[in-house]
C-alpha cells in the first residue's frame, strides 16, 4: 500500500529500526493509498477493454479527453484520502512499534490533499479500488513477515 511520495517500506523499515520518519505539514495532508492488489486488479481488468478511436476528433478542435488515436489512459488508485496521521498510527499498530516522528510544515511544492478520479475506470472496466488502509497494511506487514523474516527480525531488534 503506497501513494507517490510517501515510499511505504522505507517508512515501515525506519519505524521498526527507531529512527525518525519526516511528516510534512505536521500529518494533516491526506493521501490516496492504494493497496498493490487493486492496482493489479485495475491493470489486468484494462487489458481487455480495446481502446476505440474517436472518429469525431479533430486537430483543429482538440478534446483533451479523446483522440484519433486508440488508447486509453487510467486513473486507478484507492479514491478515498487517508489522513497521513492516520496511515502512520495504523503502521504503527500493524508492526507493534510507535513511530518517532519529525514534526514538519508541508514542503514547497507539495499539496494539501490527493486522490484518484476513477470514474473512467468504473465505466469502462466496472472496478473501482476498494482495500481500505487498514486491511492493506495489515497485508503488506504480514507479507513482509514471511517475505523475509530474518530481515523483519534484524529490523526490529
Amino acid at each position: 500500500m503506497g501513494s507517490a511520495g510517501y515510499g511505504f517500506v522505507p517508512v515501515h523499515a525506519k519505524i521498526l529500526k527507531g529512527e525518525p520518519i519526516d511528516v510534512f505539514n505536521y500529518g494533516k495532508h491526506r493521501r490516496d493509498f492504494t493497496y498493490i492488489d487493486d492496482i493489479v486488479e485495475g491493470v489486468i481488468r484494462t487489458l481487455d477493454k480495446i481502446a476505440s478511436p474517436n472518429e469525431a476528433w479533430s486537430g483543429d478542435a482538440p478534446d483533451p479527453g479523446s483522440s484519433a488515436a486508440p488508447y486509453r489512459l487510467y486513473n486507478i488508485g484507492n479514491s478515498q484520502p487517508v489522513e497521513l496521521m492516520h496511515y502512520i498510527e495504523v503502521l504503527e499498530d500493524c508492526l507493534g512499534r510507535k513511530a518517532q516522528k519529525n514534526l514538519l510544515p508541508m514542503q514547497p511544492g507539495d499539496v494539501p490533499d490527493t486522490y484518484a478520479d476513477v470514474e473512467d475506470l468504473k465505466n469502462d472496466v466496472g472496478y473501482r479500488p476498494a482495500t481500505p488502509v487498514e486491511e492493506g497494511v495489515r497485508r503488506f506487514v504480514e507479507w513482509y513477515r514471511e517475505y523475509d523474516p530474518e530481515l523483519f527480525r534484524r529490523l526490529a531488534s
